[in-house]
């Protein structure tokens, strides 16, 4: 098979480029350069966001016979970039793959909801940059519109955790227990969690390529497959440091005016609209085309593994807000509860 990678060398893309190239795909790398690809790829440079930025690919024949079988694409800003790539891309690749987001379903979310729940509003394919749900929408838009609901895929992730992340959410837990002593655990520890290991979501990614899928799909674990609990116990084992797990109910929390998901990544408070948004989607049609979830002890082992090979400090977008609990304010809630 071959692979186009529009990005392809941070998180997700960098997860569908090592994949194919295990598979023994022939795998080229559109990228703008800040990062370096894995070693086996084809690299193209350029910027989508400059008025020449496809200059290179558009001069590019593919793989010597003019094309790929299948083009993915991570963009996450103006959907204009992807109508762009998308257009220039129409003849010369069999299928349109972008990775959108579970972002794209209107707000609020009722717990179950399925690939036919409503969508956000406003977005358009030849937009400039807005807000990140309206963008992804926007994006998938652009995809449809130009290689048609039969040769493009819209794969809505969720969650994205693993190697390589970054956003923070999981080094930040990893380093926070590491460093020991009592952690401010929000509770409660059966809280259901849903994400996917960006792993997973390369190797289904692929799969749907071969076997030629088309149109949306929510691409997540089952709602329950770890919990609250699950993850931070399993943060405590492999990171080996004396940690002291401190179970504190979601009031005590929120009365001390801690974000959830910001301050504490992952956490949602149970039975709120942001649970039901982030935790709380029915996988079915993903589940029913193949998807394979890896117990999250080993995403968590295989996180820990490469951050101490990076030396434990985790690249971050600089387009994502910094997430994590200040010591100090930690510390003043432990205490409290203590009291």
């Amino acid at each position: 098979m071959r692979l186009l990678l529009l990005g392809g060398t941070e998180f997700a893309g960098r997860a569908v480029a090592e994949a194919a190239l295990g598979r023994g795909w022939d795998v080229t790398v559109f990228h703008r350069g800040h990062h370096r690809p894995p070693p086996g790829v084809r690299s193209l440079h350029g910027d989508r966001t400059t008025p020449d930025g496809l200059a290179a690919l558009a001069a590019d024949g593919g793989t010597g016979d003019g094309g790929w079988d299948a083009v993915v694409d991570t963009w996450s800003a103006a959907p204009r970039a992807v109508r762009d790539a998308a257009r220039l891309l129409r003849g010369r690749a069999g299928r349109y793959v972008y990775v959108s987001s579970c972002s794209v379903y209107a707000w609020p979310r009722g717990t179950g909801y399925t690939e036919d729940a409503p969508l956000v509003p406003g977005a358009a394919a030849g937009a400039g940059q807005s807000d990140y749900a309206r963008d992804k929408r926007g994006g998938e838009l652009a995809a449809v519109e130009t290689f048609g609901a039969e040769r493009s895929l819209l794969v809505r992730a969720g969650l994205i955790l693993g190697p390589y992340e970054n956003v923070g959410r999981l080094p930040w837990w990893l380093t926070r227990i590491a460093r020991g002593g009592p952690v401010l655990a929000p509770g409660p520890r059966e809280l259901p969690l849903q994400y996917i290991d960006v792993r997973d979501l390369a190797e289904w990614i692929l799969d749907s390529v071969e076997r030629e899928a088309s149109g949306p799909y929510t691409v997540v674990s089952p709602p329950g497959h770890a919990t609250m609990g699950s993850l931070l116990d399993a943060c405590a084992e492999v990171t080996g440091g004396p940690a002291e797990l401190r179970w504190t109910d979601p009031e005590v929390i929120l009365a001390a005016g801690i974000e959830p998901w910001l301050h504490l990544p992952v956490w949602l408070p149970p039975d709120s609209e942001g649970h039901a948004a982030l935790h709380g989607a029915d996988v079915s049609r993903a589940l029913a085309a193949g998807l394979r979830c890896r117990p999250v002890t080993e995403t968590v082992a295989d996180t820990w593994h490469w951050l101490r090979g990076i030396g434990s400090v985790a690249p971050r977008r600089p387009d994502r807000p910094a997430v994590g609990l200040a010591p100090e304010l930690e510390a003043k809630v432990l205490e409290a509860s203590e009291s």
